[in-house]
């Protein structure tokens, strides 16, 4: 199966990697101007490892001799060897050792990934900590660098949803039950999802931390004048991890999937990794603020419909659609970063293919699903 670009779905771990690590032409060429080497700190997540493949294959096509540095804890068996088989070189450490940060090696060029999520409400100790200690300790150490910081499209909170999009999905779920086949449009709706400007309104303590951790990092870039970009991302996706993972999975089972939120926004994590490393070009003082989201509102009930078809499954609903959910507006931060280069249609078809044949899933659900902001 083929995607827009005539690409075919990855059949395995090692082709889909290839794939989310590939590097775009305009990734190559940003990085080709940037001087120095890169260090990617919290590399041992969900994006870090592809994240710091593209970074060394961009490096490699610009025919640069610069270094990949990926820091990580290294829980996760394996993953350091197989960094190295990529030319990334590993150091682990702990980022909350202050004296550890200070001992890391020096990089003109800082993508910060770390952050606790899961668990914050039963440890927020712990989330205070790695959200919003972690990043002076990594500002001070690399006061002198280029840093993009991730955060968190929650700290918006919830918006509310215009009449027409919540009738949209119920349109589909009618269409589906009279013919069989629920529309293939997508909601196309302005002026819906949290934009850059917008007031945070932050619903929980996680959310509360990623605005801390936002915080930090913009005060240590005026105290220490280095150029900053800060990411609000919402929410990254690929065939082991992601809300079409979960939703795919339910799906497949035959698990009733819960409506409350009822919409969603993915971006594919090969455009995520790509617009992560472009957004070093962005980096300034005071800090950009960026929205890393996909383009479209995605109704999750006709996601499920659409997936369902493939694996000639039929889905399961409960509850109703909300009013409200967690959507982020990227529009604006692609005249920066690049449009996302993955279409809906093949990101859907892709995943119901992996989860139907069985392919390999990290075990991390996203909890898109949470309205409470108890994570």
């Amino acid at each position: 199966m083929n995607d827009a670009s005539g690409e075919p779905c990855p059949r395995s771990v090692e082709e889909l990697e290839d794939h989310l690590s590939r590097p775009p032409e305009h990734v190559v060429q940003t990085l080709a101007t940037l001087d120095g080497d890169l260090i990617l700190l919290g590399v041992g997540g969900k994006m870090g490892p592809t994240m710091a493949r593209m970074a060394r294959r961009a490096f490699d096509a610009a025919g640069l001799r610069r270094r990949v540095i990926g820091v990580s804890r290294f829980s996760t068996p394996g993953l350091r060897e197989k960094l190295s088989s990529w030319g990334v070189e590993t150091i682990s450490c702990d980022l909350l050792d202050a004296q550890a940060v200070r001992n890391l090696p020096d990089a003109p060029l800082v993508v910060s990934m770390s952050g606790f999520k899961f668990g914050a409400s039963a440890n927020p100790g712990l989330t205070w900590a790695m959200n919003c200690y972690l990043p002076m300790l990594v500002s001070e150490r690399y006061a002198r660098s280029r840093i993009v910081a991730f955060s968190s499209g929650n700290v918006y909170g919830m918006v509310e949803l215009p009449a027409g999009l919540v009738d949209s999905a119920h349109n589909s779920h009618n269409a589906a039950t009279s013919s069989g086949v629920p529309s293939s449009e997508w909601p196309t709706v302005t002026g819906v999802g949290s934009r850059e400007s917008d007031a945070l309104r932050p619903d929980g303590e996680y959310a509360m931390t990623a605005v801390g951790r936002e915080r930090m990092y913009s005060y240590a870039s005026q105290r220490w004048g280095f150029p900053l970009a800060l990411l609000r991302l919402n929410y990254a996706t690929e065939l082991r991890y992601g809300v079409l993972v979960d939703l795919a999975r339910q799906v497949a089972s035959g698990e009733p999937v819960e409506l409350a939120m009822g919409f969603v926004n993915v971006i594919w994590l090969r455009d995520a990794n790509a617009m992560a490393l472009q957004a070093l070009r962005c980096a300034e003082q005071p800090a950009a603020i960026l929205n890393l989201a996909g383009r479209e509102f995605l109704s999750v009930r006709q996601v499920c419909q659409k997936m369902a078809r493939s694996m000639n499954r039929e889905p399961v609903f409960f509850g109703e659609e909300s009013t409200s959910a967690l959507l982020n507006d990227g529009v604006a931060a692609y005249q920066q970063l690049g449009e996302p280069q993955t279409d809906i249609e093949t990101m859907l078809r892709w995943t119901a293919d992996w989860v139907q044949q069985g392919g390999e899933n990290a075990g991390k659900p996203t909890r898109f699903q949470v309205r409470s902001g108890r994570f």
